[in-house]
């Protein structure tokens, strides 16, 4: 199984366990799903209410949250355009600073494809909810949830320069 930990705060964002795609080399696109959860034991007594004419609904106690946010503790948080914007240059800074360290053949494409790809970001800006990793560092990674044509289906994007592959 492999874990992708942001390089910058060292905060676990998503694993191999979800469906991944690359975008333009640059970024993955995750896909997750709504799960419901609830505290203390899960007891299954057999009931079926769709099965007995009874209605659907969630259990005392239960919540609906999103499987990544939920598995990998990530924190939302908020951000208006220009705040965004001042985030994303300070994080592209760290993030080529790091991979001149580690990976310098790759910085050139990652500073091309990134310039694209914030583009695209700025230009869907209203359709994104943001997401920190659990310690919250103000300097790591935000993830960006979104949904896709459908409007239901959510996915959330990553950068994959500012990840490192952990393998388990």
């Amino acid at each position: 199984m492999l874990l992708y930990s942001d390089i910058i705060s060292g905060d676990e964002m998503f694993s191999d366990a979800f469906p991944i795609k690359e975008i333009d080399d640059i970024a993955y696109e995750v896909d997750c799903q709504l799960i419901t959860v609830k505290a203390g034991a899960d007891v299954d007594i057999g009931a079926n209410p769709s099965a007995e004419e009874g209605e659907e609904a969630l259990e005392e106690g239960a919540t609906q949250v999103n499987n990544v946010v939920y598995s990998f503790r990530l924190q939302s948080t908020s951000f208006d355009k220009k705040s965004y914007l001042t985030y994303l240059k300070g994080y592209m800074k760290s993030v080529k600073a790091k991979l001149q360290e580690s990976k310098p053949d790759r910085v050139e494409a990652f500073e091309k494809g990134a310039q694209a790809f914030a583009k695209k970001i700025i230009g869907n800006f209203k359709d994104y909810e943001f997401y920190t990793g659990e310690s919250m560092d103000a300097d790591g990674m935000v993830a960006l949830l979104n949904y896709r044509e459908d409007g239901v289906t959510p996915f959330f994007t990553f950068w994959k320069d500012g990840l490192k592959e952990v393998k388990l």
